[in-house]
């Protein structure tokens, strides 16, 4: 068996798969972008309340992420093997979860939003920005719950054109609406820290009602209708349960661990919780190229698997991850070269500017491993059905590692921001060794679709 892909075909696909995703994130990271610039006008209290508000938000969206992720493992095989019904009643199943969940968060966030932002930080002027925050992002949770999913979905069965439509459209309206709401233009109040969430409620709303209008009345991928919510569709919960609840638990749990960094960080001082929000943006940014590769791994290497083809799958498998390597040095050279130009954009201090330049430089060394593990994962891995194995490779290096050996340098050891950093990154590096070996054995390729295992 060939070690890597030959075909010039394979990397047509996977570039036509990863481009508008690539695209949608770079949309996305702006938005996020000009809310941190826009907010940093009014000083560092405003972006650190946003940041960490936006933390807590994070947990909701990476559940809704494993929710989605874990049925598309489903979907994007039973695409592959042409089981139209399969898709369509497993995507049923997938909204009515994340709208409940949905349901949960918005009650937090309107009942007790001070209390949450407790969790991040002890300064009682960021949490009352943040607090301030939550309350008007409060509807975005059902909003979200349905576009994100759905776009998860449709992109595992190659409509991937949609997503990056929805999120151009959502990113005027909210350039628009940040600029009008924050600074009070066009006769509006200048609301600052509310304007900003008010704008992204805006935004998220239009985002839902387009995808929802074109999935319900347009789309025949997923075949999916408004009544199709209520269908009868006993008979896949038990497959969807064994393939999903392993991704949304990875998921989860890997959020609670991001979360646990973003409270260690968040008792380092607002200095060091600014210049982390902005740093997280670049980090973003180069790294969209292999998220969208990640995406694209997971998409053909679920499709090959549903035309029963693992031999094929796991030589596309092993050429994404050397894509991966390549693509995460071209970050890390991304990083270095941008790095004075991204911080001198901001009005920050001497000494927030100080520590986001050592953030920078712990940054450039673990991005490659960032992106190999991200490849194995959240692509090829996943995309293989081997979601069990994923919820100890994406947990327990960060909870046994990285979450205690960032508590003791930042408290303990008292290291520069340069070593805090990087080792409270270093699961990164476990799970990229741990996984490759993984990848070259058989034992993750699962044919969903047709119930087999390929022996090791």
């Amino acid at each position: 068996m060939r070690l890597l892909v030959r075909e010039k075909s394979f990397y047509r696909t996977a570039a036509m798969l990863a481009a508008p995703v690539v695209l949608q994130n770079m949309i996305t990271i702006a938005i996020n972008m000009l809310d941190t610039i826009m907010l940093g006008a009014f000083g560092e209290i405003q972006i650190s309340g946003s940041s960490l508000a936006n933390s807590f938000i994070s947990i909701y969206q990476i559940l809704c992420m494993g929710i989605g992720g874990g049925a598309a493992v489903l979907t994007a095989q039973f695409w592959g093997a042409g089981d139209k019904t399969a898709v369509r009643k497993i995507t049923a199943l997938m909204l009515r979860i994340s709208l409940a969940l949905a349901a949960g968060f918005t009650v937090a966030v309107l009942a007790i939003p001070e209390w949450i932002m407790r969790l991040y930080t002890p300064d009682p002027a960021i949490i009352e920005t943040g607090a301030a925050y939550l309350r008007y992002v409060a509807p975005t949770f059902l909003l979200s719950g349905l576009s994100l999913t759905l776009t998860i979905v449709l992109r595992s069965v190659r409509e991937v054109k949609l997503p990056l439509i929805v999120s151009g459209i959502s990113f005027i309206c909210n350039l628009f609406f940040n600029w009008a709401l924050i600074f009070g233009r066009l006769g509006l109040p200048q609301m600052e820290i509310r304007g900003a969430a008010l704008a992204t409620t805006i935004a998220r709303s239009v985002e839902a009602a387009i995808v929802a209008l074109y999935v319900f009345h347009y789309d025949r991928r997923l075949c999916m209708r408004a009544r199709h919510l209520l269908e009868p569709c006993g008979e896949y919960l038990p497959r969807y349960l064994q393939y999903s609840v392993p991704v949304i638990l990875s998921d989860f749990l890997l959020g609670l661990g991001n979360t646990a960094v973003t409270m260690v960080m968040g008792r380092l001082g607002a200095s060091f919780v600014a210049a982390n929000s902005i740093v997280a943006m670049t980090v973003r940014l180069s790294t969209v190229m292999n998220q969208g590769f990640a995406n694209a791994g997971s998409i053909m290497t679920g499709n090959t698997l549903g035309e029963n083809q693992p031999e094929k799958a796991h030589r596309q498998a092993i050429t994404f991850l050397l894509l991966s390597v390549a693509l995460g040095l071209v970050a890390s050279l991304f990083i270095l070269l941008v790095c004075p130009w991204i911080i001198g954009a901001y009005h920050i201090t001497e000494e927030t500017k100080a520590i986001a330049y050592q953030l920078m430089e712990s940054v450039a060394v673990m991005v490659v491993f960032q992106a190999t593990q991200s490849m194995l994962t959240k692509g090829v891995l996943r995309g293989g059905g081997d979601t069990r194995f994923l919820v100890v490779a994406d947990i327990a290096f960060m909870w046994l590692l990285s979450i205690p050996l960032g508590y003791l340098s930042a408290f303990i050891w008292g290291l520069s921001p340069f070593w805090i950093n990087l080792l409270m990154k270093v699961d990164y590096i476990c799970k990229t060794v741990w996984c490759t070996f993984r990848l070259l054995g058989t034992k993750w390729i699962k044919n969903v679709a047709h119930h087999q295992q390929v022996p090791a």
